[in-house]
């Protein structure tokens, strides 16, 4: 038989909202669905590494303490799969605010590079694939699978950082990880590039384009849709990685792929939650464009957010010695459509390079 790598591919759980407006385990129950099943039949599945793609926390304002140990309580719920299965990278919803210490939260409850193991259970050295780099950017090898995951940079205050209230949508990264991103695509020109960031690229997914994360009044005034608006924090950017060194719509990522036409196989993000179905742009969640798959993997959360949030989550696997990866959508309650797998949505990407171990 042939052997399979499966990566859960997650994000948004917002712990806190989930808590506090309905009581929902969100990123608890989704791991005990995933190695249990779930209430509502919902069958498990199994998993190899899991990716938890930004925003953990549900707080409007800079996450505490007390948030940070309920994310460490849920990811404790998973029985067969220990904390270094998981991969991490940090949200618009998890950065410091502008007078902290830069992203001390994540890196003190979340910590994916096991800085602080006390609080976060992080222990480095029991990674399944070790990984190279900071809590930032850091890298991790499957095969011939070469992950580049990227933390969004949403901290320091408006326009690029959150202000005293609010997420601040807009995606950002420094120009050190771009460069970083660059120098491992143009290194490895084997290797299948898997990119992870938060946010997804301009005009690749449903509601990434400029403005659609927000819709206009009849009076044609701006407001909040699938991202919170603030005036001060881009939000015609809303939806995509829209900063790089504070460089606005700076779309060096779109750029380099677009001058380079499968330089990576897949762009994984969250950051935009809806339905699976949803089109906005005329695009769905799974979209190829510049040879690369861009798939929007949506939230955890049930209650953060304002429009077609469904809990829902992606699973990929790869194959030995194929080139295709089946890639299937979870549905963790029955809102929108029966709980379990929602095959409507599920594909087949071929991505012209079989996966090795």
């Amino acid at each position: 038989m042939s052997r399979t790598f499966r990566v859960w591919a997650t994000s948004c759980a917002h712990v806190g909202t989930d808590l506090s407006e309905g009581g929902r385990e969100s990123l608890a129950e989704a791991i005990r669905q995933s190695e249990e099943g779930g209430s509502e039949g919902g069958p498990p599945f199994d998993w190899d590494i899991a990716l938890h793609l930004g925003d953990l926390s549900g707080s409007q304002t800079p996450p505490e303490d007390e948030e940070g140990q309920e994310v460490v309580r849920q990811f404790a719920a998973a029985r067969r799969h220990p904390r270094e299965h998981f991969y991490n990278l940090v949200g618009n919803h998890d950065a410091s605010g502008p007078d902290e210490p830069c992203q001390w939260w994540f890196r003190k409850w979340v910590d994916p590079t096991g800085e602080h193991p006390e609080h976060s259970g992080v222990q480095a050295e029991r990674r399944p694939y070790p990984i190279e780099g900071t809590w930032e950017r850091y890298a991790f090898r499957v095969g011939n699978l070469l992950f580049l995951m990227m933390g969004d940079r949403n901290d320091g205050g408006p326009p690029v950082g959150r202000g005293p209230r609010g997420g601040y949508p807009a995606g950002a990264v420094t120009g050190a990880t771009f460069a970083w991103w660059q120098r491992l695509v143009e290194a490895n020109p084997d290797t299948l590039i898997i990119s992870a960031h938060h946010h997804m690229l301009k005009e690749t997914t449903v509601a990434s384009g400029r403005w659609e994360g927000m819709r206009q009044d009849e009076q044609g005034q701006w407001g909040s849709y699938y991202h919170g608006y603030f005036a001060d924090g881009a939000p015609e950017g809303a939806s995509y990685l829209y900063f790089v060194d504070g460089q606005p719509d700076a779309q060096a990522f779109e750029g380099y792929l677009a001058a380079h036409p499968g330089a990576a196989a897949i762009w994984l993000g969250g950051h935009t939650h809806t339905h699976p179905d949803d089109r906005k742009g005329g695009r769905s969640h799974i979209e190829r464009k510049w040879e690369t798959y861009f798939i929007n993997v949506s939230a955890l959360s049930r209650y953060h957010g304002g429009h077609d949030r469904v809990p829902m989550s992606r699973l990929l696997t790869f194959t030995e010695g194929s080139d295709e990866v089946r890639v299937q959508c979870y549905l963790h309650t029955s809102d929108y459509a029966p709980q379990g797998w929602y095959t409507p949505v599920e594909r087949i990407l071929r991505l012209g390079r079989a996966f090795q171990s």
